[in-house]
């Protein structure tokens, strides 16, 4: 049985590792590098959320037996990173580092504690109450990673 911690912990780390690409490119003024890899990050980052909120938190929800725990703050952050991330990406747009960064330290410092109540809370208690359905929950997120087929 795979564990849900484990599986959004390493996604955690393949959007960490994609951002940082694209904060290079920033950093040095690789204005088309920094739009490949950040738009590439906002891939990765936009299918983890859909992740959460789509397979893990409504089971969650349902496992608890309410809508407005954990998952309510969760859901406010991620529209929270998503106001922040559409500045950045009109920054690189711009070629203005400045207002990059302006974004980038607060954004930091929020996905810093999102991810550490995540990772330190709400995973462990996905794996504690979705136990019996972990590796379908798992499943459910993996297969957003895939390809849509076109429909014929």
């Amino acid at each position: 049985m795979q564990k849900i911690a484990t599986y959004l912990d390493q996604d955690h780390r393949r959007c960490d590792d994609q951002y940082a690409m694209a904060e290079s490119d920033v950093i040095l003024r690789h204005w088309a590098d920094a739009g490949s890899h950040f738009g590439a990050f906002l891939n990765l980052f936009e299918r983890h959320l859909e992740k959460e909120e789509r397979v893990l938190f409504p089971r969650l929800d349902q496992a608890l037996g309410n809508g407005y725990g954990p998952t309510v703050v969760m859901r406010a952050e991620h529209r929270q990173m998503r106001g922040m991330l559409a500045e950045m990406k009109t920054a690189i747009t711009q070629q203005d580092s400045d207002a990059f960064f302006d974004q980038a330290d607060t954004l930091r410092i929020l996905m810093r504690q999102h991810n550490l109540k995540e990772e330190g809370i709400l995973y462990p208690q996905a794996d504690f109450v979705l136990a019996q359905q972990a590796d379908a929950v798992v499943s459910s997120m993996a297969s957003l990673d895939q390809p849509e087929e076109s429909a014929a």
